[in-house]
C-alpha cells in the first residue's frame, strides 16, 4: 500500500513539473513569436484600415476606474487621430444585460471625438480568440491593429497570425506590477490554453451576420 501511495505521489509530481514546464514554454514561445509585430511607439505602427480594441471592464469591483480600460481607450484614440487607422472594432463581453464592454468602449471613444459611424461593436468577443477571428470572419478584416496592453497583445497577435491574419499590436500603457498581479498571473495560464485550443481546433463561440466596413 505504501509503495502504491509513493508511486501516485511520484506521478503527481511529474505531472506538476511537466505542467510548469509547459506553461513556461508557452509564455516564452508566444512572446518570442509576437515580438516583431508589436510596439508601444506610434510611429512604428503600420497604417491599416481598422483597429481592434480588446475589451475589459470599465471599472474595478470596488467601483474605481480600471486603468487597463482607460489606457486602451487612449491608445485607440491616438491611433485614429494620427491617421494610423480609419475604423475601430470594439470587441468584448456582453453576456449579461447589465454588462456591456463594447458599449462602454464605444461611448468613451465618442466622448474622445471618434465619430460613431467609425466604431463597430462586436458583442461576442468573450475571449481573445473570439475577438481576433471574428474581426476577420464577421467584419471582413484580414489585416488590422490590435489595441491592448503588451502582455495581451503578444497573445492576441499570436492567435491572429496563426489563424492567417496579418495582425500587429499597439501596446497601451500597462499598470504597475502590484495592481496587475492577478491579471498577469491569469495571462500565464491563458497562454498555455492557447496551445490547448489549437490542439482541439477551438472556434469562436458565436457566428453572426457579416458586417461591412468601408
Amino acid at each position: 500500500m505504501r509503495k502504491i501511495i509513493k508511486n501516485i505521489i511520484k506521478i503527481f509530481l511529474l505531472l506538476f513539473v511537466a505542467g510548469i514546464i509547459f506553461v513556461i514554454y508557452a509564455n516564452w514561445s508566444i512572446g518570442k513569436y509576437s515580438h516583431d509585430f508589436i510596439t508601444k511607439y506610434l510611429e512604428e505602427v503600420p497604417t491599416k484600415k481598422t483597429g481592434l480594441l480588446l475589451g475589459t471592464s470599465k471599472t474595478l469591483s470596488n467601483g474605481s476606474p480600471n486603468a487597463y480600460f482607460v489606457n486602451r481607450i487612449v491608445s485607440a484614440v491616438d491611433l485614429y487621430k494620427s491617421g494610423k487607422i480609419q475604423n475601430i472594432i470594439v470587441s468584448g463581453d456582453n453576456s449579461r444585460k447589465d454588462y456591456n464592454e463594447p458599449e462602454e468602449m464605444k461611448n468613451e471613444l465618442i466622448k474622445a471625438g471618434i465619430p460613431a459611424e467609425k466604431i463597430f461593436e462586436d458583442f461576442a468577443g468573450f475571449r481573445t480568440l473570439d475577438s481576433v477571428i471574428r474581426a476577420k470572419e464577421i467584419f471582413g478584416q484580414n489585416s488590422y491593429i490590435i489595441i491592448s496592453q503588451r502582455f495581451h497583445n503578444e497573445r492576441a497577435v499570436y492567435l491572429a497570425r496563426k489563424n492567417g491574419i496579418e495582425a500587429f499590436g499597439y501596446n497601451a500603457e500597462d499598470v504597475n506590477k502590484y495592481t496587475g498581479f492577478k491579471t498577469n498571473a491569469r495571462e500565464k495560464l491563458a497562454r498555455a490554453k492557447v496551445f490547448w485550443d489549437f490542439i482541439f481546433d477551438v472556434e469562436p463561440k458565436y457566428g453572426g451576420e457579416k458586417v461591412f466596413i468601408k
